[in-house]
């Protein structure tokens, strides 16, 4: 029978289901010579977030077949190690989402009606009816930031409240918002609206302090901001002011920009209450993770098809050499594309030309699809999982071929959104990913770094204007490519920087004269 062995402790249920499979050997605290030794001829092995699952371990397996992780996170699962070895890496992302949403509407219920302060007065021996007047959810506003797995469960309980719930999530089609009952809008519009916010996003770049001081002055002197998802979303100092200078109702915050937060001023606040990263925290989220892991192992030790994979077996190794670098051209054109879009995408039309449209373009697709998705999703996004969040986010996806292009083995990408389209056509020179073509005008440019894309008109001095700008602000310009149809019209200016560039030269270049539009993509 095959060996199971599980390194972390799991619910009891978790391990009765596993001993339907194989052999079950339970051996927690190991050193790593230890497991490298009880790995050898295990078929399974079954970890939370104490056990590294690193390449010298991996390595030492013979006969492994499955890493199961119990919870969301496998940054302790060397998965390049996994994959190159044909094991497959599972894991539980739904299994704290119910838990995580009712702690953000838990945090919501004891801020609105002050539960903490009132139970801190009665443990002292008072009887204070007067000072915890609070507010009901029945009839208010809850603006959700983030519409994924979680920020949806909230929706489902805030209307079982009678609230009315609008949303911010770009990436979420309208429909999919609309048959939600719930109404898509801009991050400082949700502010202006809402008496409750909550947040439900990836910390990237982007998302950092997206709740600051400006998005705080929009809100209403009764909303209360929460946050279960991950610490640095909101400004503290700025929340601090609002709440301290009675801007704002209040807070409560189960993630900090510091964990564990050390003199953290909101703490001396009696508007604000806090939780230590309990999100996950319950009987029910820790069995679910056990379980579901545990019924995905027994699938894959019977053969049979299993759910929440996060990686691929290993391809044969020409296969792989051969179209590695479309993979990484594809990935390179989706993170260029989701970016030149700024809103969701809701269909996209991929055409492989050349001795590419011979091939099977299944993994060209869905790196693809990973570098458009990646950029967006908490729990990430990789080879195994893209197609399926596609699909749930309703991208449509279109695949066809050309047997000639005047670029050889090339890819060309469609891509549509709410309001505008994007196409590329990317192709290899020098096994090296090459940006041929954007919006049909013909550029020649290396898809990496920080990229400035710049549509104007092909009138004399603007590319003069626009390097002088970036000039005076001290941005280098590394390489430049521009494109027209006909002189006089519409054309597209691409740049290789050295730097970033901060939204102020991104609003000084979109002022210049003649100049439509300008964005900048991070590569």
């Amino acid at each position: 029978m095959p060996k199971i062995l599980i390194t972390d402790s799991i619910h009891d249920d978790a391990v009765e289901l596993l001993k339907q499979a194989g052999t079950v050997e339970v051996a927690t605290d190991l050193t790593v010579e230890e497991l490298k030794e009880k790995i050898k001829d295990a078929d399974a092995l079954v970890i939370r977030s104490g056990t590294k699952a690193t390449k010298e371990i991996i390595d030492a397996a013979d006969n492994l077949k499955v890493i199961a992780r119990a919870g969301v996170g496998v940054d302790n699962v060397d998965l390049t190690a996994a994959t190159e070895k044909g094991i497959i890496v599972v894991n539980s992302p739904d299994a704290s989402s119910i838990s995580v949403a009712e702690l953000a509407l838990g945090l919501m219920l004891s801020s609105a009606r002050n539960i903490p302060q009132a139970t801190a007065s009665l443990k002292r021996g008072e009887w204070d009816r007067k000072s915890f007047k609070g507010m009901e959810l029945y009839g208010k506003t809850l603006g959700i930031i983030g519409l994924g797995r979680i920020g949806q469960q909230i929706a489902k309980r805030a209307e079982a409240f009678g609230m009315t719930v609008v949303a911010y999530d770009p990436y979420i089609p309208v429909e999919v918002a609309k048959n939600m009952g719930i109404e898509l809008m801009e991050v400082n519009d949700l502010c202006k609206v809402s008496d409750f916010i909550t947040l439900h996003v990836p910390l990237t770049p982007k998302t950092k302090h997206m709740i600051g001081k400006e998005q705080i002055s929009l809100m209403k002197p009764n909303t209360i901001i929460v946050n279960c998802a991950r610490g640095g979303l909101i400004d503290e100092e700025a929340l601090y002011d609002a709440i301290n200078n009675k801007k704002i109702g209040g807070a409560g915050l189960d993630v900090f920009e510091e964990e564990p937060p050390k003199d953290n001023p909101l703490l001396t606040l009696d508007k604000f209450i806090g939780t230590p990263h309990q999100g996950a925290s319950t009987v029910e989220a820790q069995k679910s993770a056990g379980t579901v892991v545990a019924e995905q192992v027994v699938k894959i030790l019977a053969g049979k098809p299993a759910d929440n994979i996060v990686n691929l077996p290993r391809m044969p190794t020409d296969k792989m050499n051969k179209l590695n670098p479309y993979m990484a051209l594809a990935e390179k054109m989706g993170n260029m594309i989701i970016q030149l879009l700024d809103k969701s995408v809701e269909k996209v039309e991929l055409t492989y030309s050349g001795e590419l449209a011979s091939e099977d373009t299944e993994m060209v697709k869905r790196s693809f699809l990973m570098g458009l998705l990646s950029p967006i999703l908490l729990a990430g996004v990789n080879l195994v999982n893209a197609p399926t969040i596609a699909k749930n986010r309703n991208i449509k996806i279109v695949e066809g071929t050309l047997s000639e292009c005047e670029y050889g083995s090339s890819i060309k990408i469609k891509a549509e959104g709410k309001e505008e389209c994007i196409s590329l056509v990317g192709s290899l020179v020098e096994g090296a990913p090459v940006l041929k073509e954007i919006n049909n005008y013909k550029i020649d440019i290396k898809p990496e770094g920080i990229v400035c894309v710049i549509k104007h008109m092909d009138k004399p001095g603007i590319i003069g204007k626009a390097s002088t700008l970036l000039g005076d602000y001290g941005v280098n310009i590394a390489g430049m490519q521009v494109g027209r149809q006909e002189p006089g019209g519409e054309s597209v200016m691409v740049l290789n920087l050295d730097h970033v560039i901060t939204e102020e030269v991104i609003s000084k270049l979109k002022n210049i004269d003649n100049i439509i539009d300008a964005k900048i993509i991070k590569l």
